[in-house]
């Protein structure tokens, strides 16, 4: 990790230590620390996790667009383990490598559809502290989506959110996911108030 995390983190261990440890190696590769950080309060890991997975199987969304939303409020947000765990992860699910890298800089990038594009804004607004999603975009998405894949898009931002506001709060950091399997660095986010 990049610094250290604002808990110390805990041995994992026991049964279901060796349960998660061995998922998270055949998932990712290795034990990443910020599990050593949750397993202080296994409830809310388990949880956490659990409810992960299941948004994993949801399906009303195309899985280049359910990465985008969640990369695009992960960088709202400013989660770096969130970035660097769904671009790891989006080479599993037949994203185009050359847009996940540049959903940071989403706005500055050619590359996106405008569905794409409106995804992206609303998985920002609903980020925004209050959201700020507009009856207009919800409109637009509603007609793109159906109603079954905007209530499914809600969900995963809400969900990014929780998870990244967690691991921010908790000085979870990038664990470099993504360098481990060779991808190139992700795009960076624009400052704020800067043009194109």
């Amino acid at each position: 990790m990049t610094s250290d995390t604002r808990i110390p983190t805990a041995d994992v261990t026991g049964a279901q230590g060796a349960i998660i440890t061995f998922a998270a190696r055949r998932m990712i590769g290795r034990v990443p620390d910020s599990l050593g950080v949750l397993w202080h309060h296994r409830r809310v890991m388990k949880d956490a996790m659990g409810i992960g997975q299941k948004v994993e199987g949801w399906r009303e969304l195309d899985p280049s667009l359910a990465t985008f939303a969640a990369m695009a409020s992960a960088a709202t947000i400013g989660c770096s383990f969130c970035l660097d765990f769904n671009y790891f992860m989006s080479r599993n699910r037949d994203v185009d490598a050359a847009k996940v890298r540049e959903v940071p800089r989403w706005r500055e990038s050619h590359l996106f559809t405008p569905l794409e594009r409106r995804v992206m804004e609303y998985a920002e607004a609903a980020s925004q502290t209050p959201p700020a999603v507009t009856d207009e975009l919800s409109d637009a998405l509603l007609e793109d989506l159906g109603p079954a894949g905007l209530v499914e898009l809600a969900a995963r931002v809400a969900f990014m959110n929780m998870s990244a506001r967690m691991n921010i709060a908790l000085g979870i950091r990038s664990e470099h996911f993504a360098d481990a399997c060779g991808l190139p660095p992700l795009a960076e986010r624009p400052a704020v108030g800067a043009s194109a």
